[in-house]
């Protein structure tokens, strides 16, 4: 164990603290006394001393011990069992654990592995730690291919892993590459295209075709929308390539509330093949119009 002072008041938290107070006060400190960065004589301590009190209180497990029996849980002379026997440094920045269970993983009685006090350094300097902390070898991942109205409206689907199936929620909004983490595996979503949606963050966008004469004379068409066909008012004289916004009608948002726009781009189709007598019209027109 590096201190006995409280692992709040080390990260500048009150107790009541969420999971993102605690790890976003985690970055600043350990940015903060990074040895890279701080060059006074206690920066190494506190950046110890920063990393093992968000080991701590990053794990609900491990949290909720220290919140009842504080620094006690961990010592292995309190008689808890499979506590932190402390930290040994060998030589500048390079870290290995000590316990009183043979050089096992002093916080194994919680759950999960103690991380890398070094892994910090790839994440916010780039690049692979140049300290040579060994890391947790990578998380499988699976690659789930939904269509576009899936992942638009959420779905459930299943996979196996080690012989086990899961079902996997994908949250309404979910787009290509969207990335879901699970304890013991990863899945990212490759989303199909769509004939007539095409997606630009929460936006869709559709093309939809419109005959001459309602362009012309006006009048009311169907338009499809994530949520099943609508009607909307054309007005007379709408020219080719006109843009409708329907708001509200786009993806939902992923995180909080709210959907995005779907866009209308209307087609003015012109008949290929007209008889005599239509061409006879369009003439006609043609010349009470100019």
């Amino acid at each position: 164990m590096v201190t006995n002072r409280d692992y709040y008041e080390i990260l500048g938290l009150k107790k009541s603290a969420s999971d993102a107070e605690i790890k976003s006060a985690y970055r600043k400190k350990a940015l903060e006394f990074h040895p890279d960065r701080n060059k006074d004589k206690d920066a190494e301590q506190k950046f110890k001393e920063v990393n093992e009190a968000y080991e701590i209180l990053k794990d609900p497990q491990k949290r909720q011990t220290y919140d009842q029996f504080g620094h006690s849980a961990f010592d292995p002379r309190s008689g808890f069992g499979g506590g932190a026997g402390g930290f040994s440094q060998q030589g500048p920045f390079t870290w290995s654990y000590r316990s009183s269970g043979g050089g096992q993983n002093p916080f194994a009685g919680f759950g999960g592995d103690f991380s890398d006090p070094f892994d910090i350094f790839e994440q916010f300097f780039g690049g692979a730690s140049p300290f040579g902390g060994r890391r947790a070898p990578a998380k499988p991942h699976y690659s789930l291919r939904v269509t576009f109205m899936e992942a638009a409206k959420g779905i459930e689907k299943t996979i196996v892993h080690q012989g086990k199936e899961h079902t996997i929620k994908i949250p309404a909004g979910a787009d290509d590459g969207t990335r879901i983490r699970y304890p013991d595996f990863d899945i990212s979503i490759d989303v199909t295209a769509d004939k007539i949606f095409k997606r630009d963050g929460y936006d869709v966008f559709v093309d939809q075709p419109l005959r001459l004469t309602t362009a012309i004379l006006g009048g009311e068409i169907s338009v499809p929308t994530i949520d099943g066909d609508i009607k909307i008012k054309i007005r007379p004289g709408t020219q080719p390539s006109t843009m409708v916004r329907l708001k509200g009608k786009g993806i939902s948002h992923l995180r909080g509330n709210g959907k995005g726009d779907e866009y209308v781009r209307l087609v003015v189709t012109v008949p290929e093949q007209l008889n005599r007598q239509q061409k006879e019209m369009i003439q006609k027109l043609d010349m009470s119009l100019s």
